[in-house]
């Protein structure tokens, strides 16, 4: 079995004391695959919550949760509010009725976008393979890499951990495995700061007894529809015919014949597209009125075509999101003309959709907006900014050198004030 001393970063055969024989610490990776994996998933711990501790010290032991507004979700919160069963996606009343001394945070995404910078790049010079998922997660492919980072590739995600919790100062969690779908149930075994692996020799007896939940793509209602056809584990449906799987589930039920082998054929692709950048916001008190619904969605629009900007990106449709008050989704989409990257196009865009959707009867909590059908602004068609798109592009770019220089409250537009 291999062995290796995640403090020191002492390498060679387990030994039987379980400590590492160069420093005496416990916290030994060992396994007999350890050596020869290459695919990994690097998952920020409770990642906002911890920049924010990082940034405030004096909140180190204290709950923490980032979200806001009464009737808002929580975005993120730290490992000690989450022994009072506080969890991301709940509601902020429920998080504050279940922890009530909890330090409540108001999300900065901007700050959050540059340490994800900070990592991506670190992660970037081990390898060209990586794939982020979102902010603090991503896949990493080392094959091919010992030679250049000078040790295999569990040794080198090591010391990345090491690196980032030195200079960025979070921590983070890597799971090690033979694809991706392994890698990313292992990094969750171990959190915070944990490195776990799952080889391809246990994998079936890992996954076997498992509940399907576990399975990307499978939610609540599609576990319910597996549940009456006698698949509860991820084991049961290991033993299932893979046909027949297909004829009740479609496509998706060969590949869930897969996932519960353990088999994942995707290769970790750092050019696979972004599907979208988007906003939204939950009303502290539900609103029925376009006038106030358009207040609301103007904010969010300079949200998404800021990212945009920063990104270099475009987009060709845009999407209107609103939730009614029994929780019922309603999407509406557009195609542009042209891509778009600019709060104007977007709001105008928006505007017509939420006109044609919203009656004045019926009461919603949420809405949000976003730009979907991503292209890179340098690469699009000649003419990407004409006319007002052109214009709206150099007054927004204008306004982001001067938040960039003086602060976000540096500009404010008319219409952001007038919410207020």
């Amino acid at each position: 079995m291999t062995a290796l001393c995640r403090d020191c970063f002492w390498t060679g055969e387990a030994p039987v004391s379980r400590r590492c024989p160069a420093c005496g610490s416990p916290r030994l990776a060992v396994h007999a695959e350890l050596s020869k994996l290459t695919v990994a998933h690097l998952d920020c711990d409770a990642f906002y919550a911890s920049v924010e501790k990082r940034d405030r010290p004096e909140l180190r032991d204290a709950p923490v949760i980032v979200g806001g507004g009464v009737r808002g979700v929580v975005t993120t919160c730290c490992y000690i509010a989450r022994t009072y069963g506080v969890r991301s996606a709940m509601p902020m009343f429920k998080a504050r009725r279940l922890c009530p001394e909890a330090v409540i945070i108001k999300p900065e995404f901007s700050k959050y976008r540059h340490e994800s910078r900070r990592i991506m790049e670190k992660m970037a010079r081990l390898t060209p393979l990586v794939q982020p998922l979102s902010l603090d997660e991503a896949w990493m492919d080392l094959a091919g890499t010992e030679a250049l980072n000078h040790g295999f590739p569990a040794l080198v995600l090591a010391r990345l951990q090491a690196e980032i919790e030195r200079e960025v100062g979070i921590t983070v969690s890597v799971g090690l495995a033979p694809n991706k779908f392994l890698a990313k149930i292992a990094s969750d075994l171990d959190k915070p700061r944990g490195l776990s692996v799952i080889g391809a020799a246990e994998a079936m007896d890992f996954l076997s007894c498992k509940p399907v939940s576990i399975l990307p793509g499978v939610g609540p209602a599609f576990v319910a529809s597996l549940a009456k056809r006698g698949f509860a584990t991820v084991g049961d449906l290991a033993e299932a015919d893979p046909k027949s799987l297909a004829q009740h589930f479609g496509t998706y039920g060969l590949r869930l014949a897969d996932l519960a082998h353990g088999r994942d054929a995707r290769a970790v692709d750092p050019d696979q597209e972004r599907k979208g950048v988007s906003a939204e916001t939950t009303f502290n008190h539900d609103l029925v009125a376009i006038p106030e619904l358009e207040d609301r969605l103007w904010p969010l629009c300079e949200k998404v075509a800021t990212q945009m900007r920063a990104g270099a990106l475009a987009g060709r449709a845009v999407v209107l999101k609103l939730k009614t008050t029994d929780f019922r989704l309603v999407t509406r989409r557009r195609t542009l003309t042209v891509p778009a990257q600019t709060a104007k196009t977007l709001f105008a865009t928006g505007r017509e959709l939420l006109a044609a959707e919203v009656t004045g009867t019926r009461a919603y909590r949420l809405i949000g907006i976003g730009l979907s059908d991503l292209v890179e602004a340098a690469d699009a068609h000649a003419d990407l900014f004409d006319g007002g798109e052109a214009r709206a592009r150099k007054a927004e770019a204008a306004m982001d050198r001067l938040r960039g220089k003086f602060g976000k409250e540096a500009v404010v537009s008319g219409r952001a004030l007038k919410r207020d």
